[in-house]
């Protein structure tokens, strides 16, 4: 189960520009709004709420108390200040325990290193970092953990077929492609000897496309008069 974090908020009546005194004192300004909850003007100390977003980001639970009752919501939209890159609003969409929601989630890649790909020093590069889901707030899970330890060669790779879902987890998109890849191998020593080739190869292009310069371009007629001067003598 994912952890819920849990962000303290009250009720404000300012609104419009006047809002910008409440930024002035700290403060970040937001909406709670959903099915069969009355949209509901907030707002709440920068830090403590800066935190929580950072820490839920706009696909994970978050506990709202407002006004000393408890609602459930996920981040909908957070505006950011284009100069100072400080929040100035957020939107949460109140949820209920028993409604189905879409999370970004994790994906972790374990028993890589007992792998026989890693006993012959291949590296895993992992191209696919989280996936959506769906389930309900109590039953999304904190990350999918993928088995890497029956990797063997270069051609091995992970799937999203390779994902074994939890209970009562689903994929967001239900024509999501299995073969889609999650991560792949390489020989970084192969990869190093390539690149190494290949930097040389364009220094050497290089080299030779370089102009000549006036006295390698004078050394010739200096050379061929040489030899005229000689066979006179």
């Amino acid at each position: 189960m994912r952890d819920v974090k849990n962000l303290e908020l009250t009720g404000r009546e300012i609104a419009g520009r006047k809002v910008a005194a409440l930024r002035d004192q700290g403060l970040i300004v937001g909406v709670v709004y959903g099915k069969g909850f009355p949209a509901t003007k907030v707002q709440g100390e920068y830090l403590p709420t800066e935190r929580a977003l950072e820490a839920v980001g706009y696909h994970s639970p978050i506990e709202l108390e407002i006004a000393g009752k408890k609602q459930l919501a996920m981040v909908k939209n957070v505006a950011v200040d284009a100069v100072s890159q400080r929040i100035i609003n957020v939107e949460f969409h109140a949820i209920s325990a028993d409604d189905v929601v879409v999370a970004e989630t994790p994906i972790e890649i374990t028993g890589f290193e007992q792998s026989e790909a890693n006993k012959i020093k291949l590296t895993l590069l992992q191209v696919l970092e989280d996936i959506e889901v769906k389930a309900k707030p109590a039953d999304l899970p904190e990350s999918l953990v993928v088995d890497a330890s029956k990797m063997e060669s270069i051609e091995s790779e992970l799937t999203v077929a390779d994902i074994k879902l939890p209970a009562n987890v689903k994929f967001a998109d239900a024509e999501i492609d299995m073969e889609q890849v999650i991560a792949t191998l390489y020989d970084a020593a192969v990869e190093a000897a390539i690149q190494e080739a290949a930097d040389k190869a364009a220094a050497d292009a290089a080299a030779a496309a370089a102009p000549a310069t006036p006295e390698a371009e004078a050394a010739p007629a200096e050379a061929a008069a040489e030899a005229t001067e000689e066979q006179k003598a």
